[in-house]
C-alpha cells in the first residue's frame, strides 16, 4: 500500500508547519518566505537528476509505495557514455529493487582479471571466485541500465527539460526550486542526484571536485559477428599511461586509456580527433587495443578529466541540510579506479529510501532525523572510497622509471592480493518490500 502523501489532492499541506521547522545548522543558508500562489507546484519528494543515482532512488522509493518527481535538465535520458563495472555490492542493490536479473541476461559475468605490460608481458592473473565465491562482476552499458530503471517508474515521474536555476530554503522548512523555464516547485524533501557539478551540493557549501592530474579516453568496441575475448578484465600498464578493456556482451567490449596531463585541457567533441588522439597514445601497444578503438562507433568515444572530492571529517559539510540531501556523485565524486562510483550511488539510494520510508511511517517529525541518520551511516563507508581510488590511480599513473620498476616487479606480482583489495565490495542489502 502507498504510504500517506504529505499533501492533499489539492496540493495544500495536510501536516502542521512545525513538522518542517529547521534544526540548528552550522552553515547559514538563506531562507525565503513563500506565499501561497497558484504558480507554485507542491511536491512531496523531488529528485534532481535522472542519472543512475536519481533513477535508482526513485525506483527504490516506488518499490516501497512512495512517489517522487525526478527533474532532468536534458530533453531525454542522458544515455551517452559507454559502460560501468558493477561489483557484487552494486548487484545486491539491483537485486533488492528487482532489476538485476533482467540486466544479468544481457551482460557477461567477468571471471577474473589479467595485468600486462605494454610489451605484452603478463604480470599477474586473478580469478574472482578464487578470492571470493560471492563476488559478481559485470560491465553494464550505461544506456541500458538507465532505460531499465526509468521503465520501472510510473509515467510522468521523470520531467525532462527541467533544469534547476536556483534553490532556496523557506521559513517553514520546505524547499523552493526554481527552474530555468520559470517553473517553481515547493518540495517537502529534495534529493540531489545531479552529479559531480551538483548545483545542490554547491548550495550546501561543498567545494568543486578537484582534478586529479589525469584524463581518460573511453569507448565501446562493436563486433557484429561476435567479440573474440575471454570474460576477463585486461589491464595494460605503461609509464604515466595505462589502458584496459573488458567484454560487456557477446558483441561489445569496453575500453579505456588513462594518461597524465597537467591540466584537463579543452573540451573536445570532434570524435575523429578523439579517436586519433587515443590511438596516438598507445600506438605501439597491443594490436587488439588499437583495433578496439577503430571498431568503436563515434558516439561512444569520449575524453573526460578525472576528478574527486574527499569528505574531510569536521571540514566538509554533512550530506544533508534540513530536508535536502545528496546521493551519489553529487555528494562523493570519486575516480573510477576501484569501479565504485555507480556501486556507491546504488548503495546510497537504497539506504536513504529505507530510512525515509521508516520515518514517514513513524510520522513526519522523524523525516529530518532519518535524513541526517543516512548521512551519518554512509559517511564512514564513502569517505575511504573517495580516497582509495585516488591513491590507486596515483600508483598506477607514476611515470618515474624506478617506481614503475618496483610496481611491475614487486608490488603487482608478489604483494597484491585481490581479496583485501575488493573487501569494500561487501555490502548486505535485503529486498525492498512495501
Amino acid at each position: 500500500m502507498p504510504l500517506p502523501s504529505l499533501y492533499n489532492s489539492q496540493g495544500r499541506g495536510i501536516l502542521q508547519r512545525t513538522w518542517f521547522r529547521a534544526q540548528p545548522r552550522t552553515k547559514t543558508i538563506r531562507t525565503v518566505i513563500i506565499k501561497a500562489s497558484a504558480d507554485v507546484q507542491k511536491e512531496d519528494i523531488v529528485i534532481v537528476g535522472a542519472g543512475i543515482a536519481g533513477l535508482a532512488t526513485a525506483v527504490s522509493l516506488h518499490r516501497l509505495g512512495i512517489g517522487s518527481v525526478v527533474l532532468e535538465q536534458a530533453e531525454s535520458l542522458r544515455t551517452g557514455g559507454t559502460s560501468l563495472t558493477l561489483f557484487k555490492n552494486g548487484w545486491r542493490v539491483l537485486d533488492s529493487i528487482g532489476v538485476a536479473d533482467s540486466l544479468r541476461s544481457q551482460f557477461l559475468e567477468i571471471e577474473g582479471m589479467t595485468v600486462n605490460l605494454e610489451d605484452g608481458r603478463e604480470l599477474r592473473s586473478f580469478r574472482f571466485k578464487d578470492e571470493d565465491q560471492t563476488q559478481e562482476v559485470r560491465a553494464v552499458e550505461r544506456r541500458i541500465l538507465l532505460e531499465m530503471l526509468a521503465n520501472e517508474l510510473p509515467p510522468e515521474t521523470v520531467r525532462f527539460s527541467s533544469k534547476l536555476a536556483n534553490i532556496n530554503s523557506s521559513e517553514n522548512g520546505e524547499t523552493l526550486l526554481k527552474l530555468t523555464d520559470g517553473t517553481r516547485l515547493l518540495a517537502k524533501i529534495v534529493i540531489g542526484c545531479d552529479g559531480i557539478r551538483s548545483t545542490i551540493a554547491k548550495w550546501m557549501g561543498f567545494s568543486e571536485p578537484k582534478y586529479v592530474g589525469h584524463c581518460a579516453f573511453r569507448g565501446l568496441g562493436f563486433y557484429p559477428d561476435g567479440q573474440p575475448f575471454a570474460a576477463k578484465i585486461n589491464y595494460i600498464y605503461g609509464r604515466g599511461l595505462r589502458a584496459g578493456y573488458v567484454p560487456v556482451s557477446p558483441t561489445k567490449v569496453y575500453w579505456f586509456i588513462c594518461y597524465n596531463s597537467p591540466s584537463p585541457g579543452p573540451k573536445i567533441t570532434d570524435t575523429v580527433l578523439l579517436r586519433k588522439q587515443a590511438k596516438e597514445l598507445v600506438n605501439n601497444w597491443p594490436e587488439e587495443l588499437i583495433r578496439l578503438i577503430d571498431l568503436s562507433p563515434d558516439e561512444t568515444i569520449s575524453k573526460t578529466p578525472l576528478v574527486d572530492r574527499w569528505l574531510w571529517p569536521g571540514l566538509s559539510p554533512p550530506a544533508s541540510a534540513g530536508k535536502v540531501v545528496l546521493v551519489g556523485d553529487a555528494w562523493h565524486p570519486m575516480t573510477p579506479n576501484l569501479g565504485q562510483g555507480a556501486c556507491c550511488a546504488l548503495e546510497d539510494s537504497v539506504i536513504l529510501t529505507r530510512k525515509l520510508a521508516d520515518a514517514i511511517k513513524s510520522g513526519p517529525a522523524s523525516v529530518e532525523g532519518a535524513i541526517k541518520a543516512y548521512g551519518e551511516e554512509r559517511w564512514p563507508r564513502v569517505f575511504p572510497l573517495t580516497i582509495r581510488p585516488n591513491l590507486v590511480g596515483a600508483l598506477l599513473q607514476w611515470d618515474n622509471q624506478l617506481v614503475c620498476s618496483v610496481r611491475n616487479n614487486i608490488v603487482i606480482p608478489k604483494l597484491v592480493r585481490l581479496g583485501p583489495v575488493l573487501e569494500h565490495t561487501n555490502f548486505e542489502c535485503e529486498p525492498l518490500k512495501a
